[in-house]
């Protein structure tokens, strides 16, 4: 549902009152909260949502909506960011899940790897809050709902492929 935010917002427009729009932003929020824990940064992630939700209801505009993508990338941005200050940086936290016996220098490269995480959520953030503000309706969907989208993809496969490189080279 998330994923087809960005869609059912650009087809929506001029149709369907922001207002009415607003309720897939709460569906689209509420379908994740059963996949999230309840941490602090999962209630402002929440909270953020419902306070878009009510500007949007408020004042049956489309910004509210479109800045969407904005808060999530934050969330992200806090979430990856928060761990950089903790022993156990984000991504390294998930490779321990398949590699609970990481070496010293792949904590180091997870280290880095939500580092590069974190320049992502902040460009992405930056660009999905520029096409809200400044792009029609039809480039902020084709941004936010599939640029993005490939952009991460082609982050993910970049560094699964660094990540196989390092390892063969016996550094990881």
């Amino acid at each position: 549902m998330t994923l087809l935010y960005p869609l059912a917002i650009w087809l929506g427009q001029g149709r369907i009152e922001p207002r009415w729009l607003a309720m897939l932003l709460l569906l689209a929020a509420a379908a994740r909260l059963p996949a999230m824990k309840v941490s602090a940064a999962a209630r402002w992630s929440g909270a953020g949502a419902l306070l878009l939700v009510a500007g949007a209801v408020w004042s049956n505009a489309l910004l509210p909506l479109k800045l969407y993508p904005v808060l999530v990338n934050l969330a992200f941005l806090a979430a990856f960011g928060w761990s950089l200050l903790t022993p156990q940086s984000m991504v390294e936290r998930m490779a321990r899940l398949s590699e609970p016996d990481l070496p010293p220098a792949g904590v180091a490269y997870t280290r880095t790897v939500t580092k590069v995480w974190c320049v992502f959520f902040v460009f992405n953030g930056s660009v999905a809050l520029a096409t809200a503000f400044w792009a029609t309706e039809a480039q902020w969907s084709l941004y936010n709902g599939v640029i993005a989208y490939l952009l991460m993809g082609v982050l993910f496969a970049g560094e699964y492929l660094v990540r196989l490189k390092v390892k063969r080279a016996g550094h990881v």
